[in-house]
């Protein structure tokens, strides 16, 4: 694409600085372009929220230059949140077939199917948008049909790696096409933005071929039954564990909504080859010698609600754990994670199954680069500037120092976070003025109605718990006709500390007498007010006083 001289601006909202909710404008004159739309899952301390989003203001701000939103891959830190940003917009959506499989099942869901246009894209396919032409180069991450980008501007060409990872050894094809980048960079790259993941990480991640021969041997050695949990999008690795189980006379049962959907969307677009006599449906697997069943469950990151979870607790309609049973954790524990995955495998321990997972046993390869990776994609693509991307800040600043190292110029490599735009012209940059990029919480069907208020008081009621002061008064007399009565919740065993009830009641009454009739907003402060100050004292906690002052 020929040059014109038109600045650039890069504008990123989401992924520079965290791992998730990655999301990125590009903007050339009158032409926007969005890459990725990810959401976040919550920390433990976002209570009750159920996933994090990006904000969309800017995008929305500017919704008539956007032109087309791009799909790096189908991972839910890429794609999750198109649902609450294509209700606003009206343009294309471009993608791998498996890709916009996954988002069809998610737009069905919210029922926007009819309302999306989708465009499948194939392996180093062009297409040009305004003033933008891309190309989708093939990657290897842990999702099939993964792109990179390649991406040429008016400021010149970029690159965007996308999540990915360079497999030495590929199987079934699964490979980073480097030598399409590096023709697509013979001309000369202005910019690369990189994966940022794995940047801590030396040397070269493990291949998906090393994973399959682990497998393998636990396949041939395991004398029962086999429990394996992996990501519902990872279909080379199911397609590995349907082969192995199909090579070792054993059947292969489903337990979980997203893997029953990922397999269903894999198995229609030819993406996954299942013999037909190594399904078993999960009601039938009881009647399976142990030592010929694998059950293929949801559950890698300890949700509460998922199959090998329900499984731990005994709370599985159709399944139990027996003794010598081996549970298979071939994913990575993503680190808010932890505590419930461990949580899992202790109570699966009790259960008397074996549990192996990454730490103890090569039976998960991360899809994200590690340093030595990192380096042969800086040096392929050899930017000017380098900027990157899906990490957080402690990555960034490896993979800056990283790029570096490879010969990019130190004041060239460069730290963006999120809401900071960039602009390129003419072989320079230009830092433009912030813009809000706050995420946005979604709690059940509330968007964005979850601020740091709410969360504060979440935090105060998870901690402390809540005291209910209940009084009813007499409009006429001015007298107490019910009460004051004192509800606990979360907060002490009221049989226990009754002593302490009473005498908050006792505060009360007190209160009230010393309050004028008629006055009860200040009645309820004073209320509220004094019951901290004597809980702190009396029992050093800080509940939430709700008094509920109710005049008949």
């Amino acid at each position: 694409m020929s040059s014109t001289g038109l600045p650039v601006t890069i504008t990123p909202l989401g992924g520079l600085g965290e791992i998730g909710v990655n999301c990125m404008a590009l903007t050339c004159g009158d032409t926007m372009v969005v890459i990725d739309c990810g959401l976040m899952f919550p920390e433990d301390y976002l209570f009750g929220v159920d996933i994090v989003i990006p904000r969309f203001d800017f995008i929305l701000a500017n919704k008539d230059k956007l032109k087309a939103i791009i799909l790096t891959h189908g991972h839910e830190d890429h794609i999750g949140a198109l649902p609450w940003l294509l209700p606003y917009v009206d343009v294309p959506v471009y993608g791998s077939r498996f890709t916009l499989g996954l988002c069809g099942k998610k737009l069905e869901e919210h029922n926007l199917t009819a309302h999306v246009d989708v465009r499948p894209v194939s392996d180093n396919e062009r297409i040009e948008i305004g003033p933008f032409a891309f190309t989708f180069f093939p990657v290897c991450h842990s999702v099939i049909q993964s792109y990179g980008l390649g991406i040429e501007t008016p400021a010149g060409r970029f690159v965007h790696s996308g999540d990915f990872k360079i497999d030495r050894n590929p199987l079934d094809g699964h490979s980073t096409d480097l030598a399409a980048i590096s023709r697509f960079c013979e001309p000369g790259v202005m910019l690369l933005m990189s994966d940022s993941t794995n940047a801590e990480r030396e040397g070269f991640a493990l291949t998906e071929r090393e994973i399959k021969e682990s497998l393998s041997a636990i396949f041939k050695n395991a004398p029962g039954r086999i429990l394996l949990t992996l990501f519902s999008s990872h279909i080379q690795r199911m397609q590995e564990v349907y082969d192995l189980a199909h090579e070792n006379g054993r059947k292969v049962a489903v337990s979980g909504k997203s893997l029953y959907a990922n397999i269903e969307i894999a198995r229609d677009l030819g993406f996954i080859n299942i013999p037909p006599e190594t399904e078993c449906r999960i009601e039938d697997i009881a009647g399976l010698k142990h030592s010929k069943a694998v059950l293929l469950l949801t559950g890698s990151q300890g949700e509460p609600l998922s199959a090998l979870t329900r499984l731990a607790n005994g709370e599985h309609r159709q399944l139990r754990v027996h003794p010598g049973d081996l549970v298979v954790m071939s994913s990575r524990f993503i680190p808010g994670n932890v505590r419930a995955i461990t949580k899992v495998i202790n109570k699966l321990y009790k259960l008397g199954a074996e549990v192996l997972y990454e730490q103890v046993q090569a039976i998960h390869a991360s899809g994200h680069a590690h340093r030595a990776e990192l380096r042969i994609m800086i040096e392929t693509v050899k930017p000017k500037f380098f900027i990157p991307i899906h990490g957080e800040y402690r990555h960034l600043v490896k993979h800056c120092q990283l790029a570096r190292e490879c010969g990019v110029a130190s004041e060239r490599a460069m730290i963006l976070e999120d809401g900071n735009p960039i602009t390129f012209s003419d072989g320079v940059i230009r830092l433009e003025d912030p813009v809000p990029v706050e995420f946005i919480y979604v709690d059940g069907k509330g968007v964005g109605d979850v601020g740091q208020s709410v969360l504060k008081e979440r935090q105060l009621l998870a901690g402390d718990g809540l005291v209910i002061v209940l009084m009813v008064i007499e409009e006429k007399t001015g007298e107490i006709s019910l009460g004051p009565n004192i509800i606990s919740k979360g907060f002490v065993f009221e049989q226990q500390y009754s002593h302490v009830l009473e005498d908050a009641k006792c505060i009360v009454l007190d209160i009230f007498e010393n309050i004028p009739p008629g006055n009860p907003d200040k009645l309820k402060e004073r209320i509220r007010s004094s019951l901290r100050r004597f809980f702190r004292k009396i029992l050093e906690r800080d509940p939430v006083v709700v008094p509920l002052v109710i005049t008949l």
